[in-house]
């Protein structure tokens, strides 16, 4: 998927994403949802939130799996915005004590471009990643999104150009500094990684078909893109999948 017919691709209206404060107000009406019955024996969660955004925007999901029972570690990042083999390298090191810490393999749940590194993640470690889990992560086209949002992402590269730290540039789109990434981005996963790439046709910022990895089961729900770490339909996906016994 080119970025020129990504962007002659008709998506949801921008307004589409105002449905955030409905979804989390339908995600706290349900009570199944609201109070989880705790389970003993739960497999460890590691969070990795989206483009420009921090730990903080995974808070309600984080102490739903602490409900479920499940220890969370989160990616230590303020904002998601450096360069994505930079990001990964210090993802990695997080990942790696998370798995050490609990003495097994992790759940990994990526929300947009936090499912990219997610992703990326489970390939380069098979031995501690059981599940990656993608919320509207365009890992077909990291620029398949809405032009306004490509617009920011343009301005970013251009601080990263200029030299300002922690910034993603211009060459990261097809250069040196991420091409492995790039490279594992596409790559099959690994046997007995299990993964799930979670979409939405009403997505405002992603274009949908971005989202639809070869290699992971496909879960469409009927949400915003910010509003995927809050929707209760994400949530009894996330539900059932945790349910599962881990392959061997």
């Amino acid at each position: 998927m080119s970025e020129q017919a990504t962007n002659a691709a008709s998506r949801a209206p921008l307004w589409g994403e105002l449905r955030y404060s409905r979804e989390l107000l339908g995600l706290l009406a349900d009570p199944e949802l609201r109070s989880p019955r705790r389970r003993a024996h739960a497999q460890p969660v590691f969070l990795i939130p989206g483009l420009m955004a921090g730990d903080a925007s995974l808070t309600v999901l984080r102490s739903w799996l602490q409900r479920r029972g499940h220890r969370v570690s989160s990616s230590g990042m303020r904002v998601n915005v450096d360069c994505a083999e930079r990001g990964v390298g210090r993802l990695q090191a997080h990942l790696q004590a998370s798995a050490s810490r609990c003495s097994e393999p992790v759940v990994v749940i990526g929300q947009s471009r936090g499912g990219a590194l997610a992703r990326v993640l489970a390939v380069r470690n098979p031995q501690i990643v059981s599940t990656v889990v993608m919320l509207g992560s365009p890992v077909r086209d990291s620029l398949a999104v809405a032009p306004s949002v490509l617009q920011t992402v343009r301005w970013l590269a251009r601080l990263g150009d200029l030299g300002l730290p922690g910034v993603l540039s211009s060459s990261c789109k097809d250069g040196s500094c991420c091409a492995s990434f790039r490279a594992d981005l596409t790559a099959p996963l690994p046997d007995g990684t299990r993964a799930i790439a979670i979409h939405s046709r009403s997505d405002a910022i992603v274009d949908w078909r971005a989202c639809l990895d070869p290699h992971a089961d496909h879960v469409e729900v009927d949400s915003s893109h910010c509003g995927m770490s809050v929707h209760p339909a994400v949530y009894r996906a996330l539900d059932g999948l945790l349910e599962l016994p881990l392959t061997a």
